[in-house]
């Protein structure tokens, strides 16, 4: 039995939303505001019958709909309208499940083995008459308030209401007929949901008071197994030793407290040495465990306190102490009734793990935190041997993450990922898995894009623009140039300031395209026009086919034939001569992507960024040509007249290493870069991203 889908209704950013479960662990990611918090929290509003939504819960384009029913004096609200926040649960199960608690939400026998339950708040169309009474006398004193004011005051709930309802499920997401869900109970035997929050208690930065997170967490961890049975022996020897330290306190505290006590017999008392009061010594385990113990680390044979940890120390250890007591939450090990077993779904969220760690420790993390999620629920010991002690349960895992370390080292399968669609508020959950059946299932794309950003970047995920570039020279060289361009254009926000990565991607942008749109954020792609022409090598006699070959030219050479880059024939798909003839900088292909590559420029054009770069900043290589590590044949830049070097004939012939030019241009900067150009096409295209 597992859930198969969530869908959620109008709460927040998540609009018209749907998330599909995977069996063990979803991986949730997405930039900031998309919606990943507020899947926790709807859920918990819902299922812990706190229903403490706000008029502030729901989404704004819902809230117009209902702002729109005002009119000067008062609001006229239909019988039919319906305004509501909405949380639906599928659930897939088989014949193997005890359908003992959800036999009662079965509507349909006849489609697929599917349930569907859920919650609803909404204005309750039975206090349509007293919430307009209620607005009309508002209005009166409040002409410039509406209808969202009035209801963001307090009581304001007495207008809702919340319902508890199972579905009939006809079939491909379609939903039937309702019914009211009366027993309250009914939910918690099916569906039991635990959280760790992003807010955790972790800190170590106050100087003046020792954090005591971790001993807070060691007396939440003792009130967890106190009423167990499985670690009874352990608490009753404890509970003994607190008893005989009881006594011998007894018989100190009447002289500690002497004075005190002598004293308070002055006001009277039924007889002689009467006392009304007696200080004795009641220990408690869970008391001594929160205020007088102390989670301590060793470190060249001392014992430092907690707080000397690492922070990244502190939120593991915590979310590890957290882990334990929701285990217990979903074994139901607190109840001590013999009848009381794990709900039939258990669903635990971890929210941004990663919280102060280094990536080597997320990378582990999310290895280890596996493991110890489905040994616990087949009730295993930490040596993954069956431990007859606790109770196996159903579990379905769901963690959210900012980190690119994590994913990672996921499986790329289990990501959910939130977009913010544009201008739109609202969210949509994708799953990359789906990515896949637009890949070519004949060639290797999609496992080489997987295995890319695996190793190299997957922080691509959380990027908001992402430029796209051949190889190590443009990586050295754009935050340089992007610098200069900030300093130069003052932009209110600048490059620099921008979320952008900056990825190398070889002659193998093209398999980027459909990854790129998955995640909709805008890329810029900064590639060379590479154009080649074809020289006779032998020539055939007899009927035969000549053998030509082709070797890369300048794009002002007159026998130019096409152009090798892969990316141009991809994207652009035109005739060569109209690309060298054009007059534009960079091709903007639509909204999100735009391709940049050389252009004729100072009547010359260049075929790579070595010559574009050479051909406007030459008298900046002659100054600093000396200290050029990377350049040889120095004295080719100083030709003049009929010997002098064309930019292409320099950078094929005078480059040592493209990366020792690259890092010769940065070290002979000034400080503002404005001593040396940027090539027309990067700068235009820069220019484009920027906005």
């Amino acid at each position: 039995m597992k859930i198969q889908n969530i869908v959620i209704k109008n709460y927040r950013l998540l609009k018209d939303f749907k998330i599909d479960l995977e069996d063990n662990l979803s991986l949730v990611i997405g930039k900031n505001n998309t919606g990943k918090t507020s899947l926790l929290s709807v859920i918990e509003k819902f299922l812990t019958d706190k229903s403490d939504f706000s008029i502030n819960d729901f989404n704004l384009d819902t809230q117009d709909c209902l702002k729109n029913l005002e009119n000067k004096a008062t609001i006229n609200i239909p019988d039919d309208f319906k305004f509501s926040i909405q949380l639906l649960f599928e659930i897939k199960y088989d014949a193997d499940d005890n359908l003992q608690n959800l036999s009662s939400l079965i509507l349909n026998l006849e489609t697929e083995d599917i349930v569907v339950f859920g919650f609803e708040y909404f204005l309750n169309p039975s206090q349509f008459k007293y919430l307009i009474e209620d607005f009309t006398h508002f209005k009166k004193e409040n002409s410039s308030k509406n209808i969202i004011a009035f209801l963001s005051l307090p009581k304001s709930s007495k207008y809702f209401k919340t319902e508890v309802r199972a579905y009939e499920y006809i079939g491909n997401g379609e939903l039937g007929e309702s019914q009211v869900i009366e027993d309250k109970k009914l939910v918690s035997r099916i569906i039991n949901v635990q959280s760790i929050k992003a807010k955790r208690e972790v800190n170590n930065s106050d100087s003046n008071k020792t954090d005591k997170t971790l001993s807070k967490l060691s007396s939440d961890y003792y009130e967890s197994l106190e009423n167990t049975l499985e670690e009874e022996l352990a608490i009753k020897d404890l509970n003994k030793k607190l008893e005989d330290t009881d006594k011998e306190l007894d018989k100190v505290y009447p002289i500690v407290f002497k004075e005190v006590i002598d004293k308070v017999q002055l006001f009277g008392g039924m007889k002689e040495k009467e006392s009304l009061i007696k200080v004795i010594s009641t220990l408690q385990g869970k008391n001594i465990l929160k205020e007088n113990t102390s989670v301590v680390y060793e470190y060249a044979k001392s014992f430092l306190p907690e707080d000397y940890n690492g922070l990244g120390y502190l939120n593991l250890f915590s979310i590890i102490f957290d882990l334990e007591i929701r285990f217990r939450e979903f074994r139901k090990e607190r109840e001590l009734k013999e009848d009381q077993i794990p709900a039939d779904i258990n669903i635990l969220f971890i929210e941004e793990p990663e919280a102060h760690t280094h990536p080597q420790m997320q990378h582990v993390f999310i290895k280890k935190i596996t493991e110890i999620l489905d040994k616990e629920k087949n009730g295993l010991d930490i040596n993954g041997k069956r431990d007859s002690k606790k109770a196996i349960f159903n579990l379905q895992n769901i963690i959210t993450t900012h980190s690119s370390h994590i994913v990672a080292e996921s499986n790329f399968d289990d990501i959910k990922y939130f977009h913010k669609k544009n201008k739109l508020n609202q969210v949509e959950s994708r799953n990359l898995k789906d990515l896949k059946t637009d890949y070519d299932i004949k060639t290797k794309q999609y496992q080489f894009l997987k295995q890319y950003l695996t190793l190299n970047r997957a922080e691509l995920f959380f990027a908001d623009k992402a430029i796209l570039i051949e190889g190590d020279t443009e990586r050295i060289l754009l935050p340089a140039m992007m610098s200069k361009l900030d300093l130069e254009k003052a932009f209110d926000l600048p490059l620099l300031s921008q979320n952008i990565s900056i990825v190398e991607v070889g002659a193998y942008a093209h398999i980027f395209e459909k990854f790129i749109d998955f995640i909709g954020i805008k890329y810029l792609l900064i590639t060379d026009i590479d154009t080649y022409k074809k020289t006779l090598e032998v020539k055939k006699k007899d009927g035969k086919k000549d053998k030509w070959k082709e070797e890369l030219c300048n794009p002002d050479d007159s026998k130019v034939f096409g152009t090798k880059n892969g990316s141009l024939k991809h994207f652009i798909k035109k005739d060569i001569k109209e690309l060298i003839n054009s007059k534009e900088n960079i091709l903007v292909k639509n909204d999100d992507l735009c391709i940049a590559f050389q252009h004729k420029e100072e009547n010359y054009h260049a075929s790579s960024f070595e010559d574009s770069f050479i051909h406007i900043n030459l008298s900046f290589i002659r100054e600093n040509k000396k200290h050029f590590n990377g350049i040889k044949n120095k004295k080719d830049f100083d030709l003049k007249g009929g010997d002098k070097k064309s930019p292409y004939e320099l950078a094929l012939n005078c480059i040592k290493k493209k990366t020792h030019f690259a890092l010769d241009i940065i070290y002979h900067s000034n400080a503002k870069y404005s001593n040396w150009n940027i090539p027309s096409y990067i700068k235009e295209g820069l220019l484009w991203l920027q906005k």
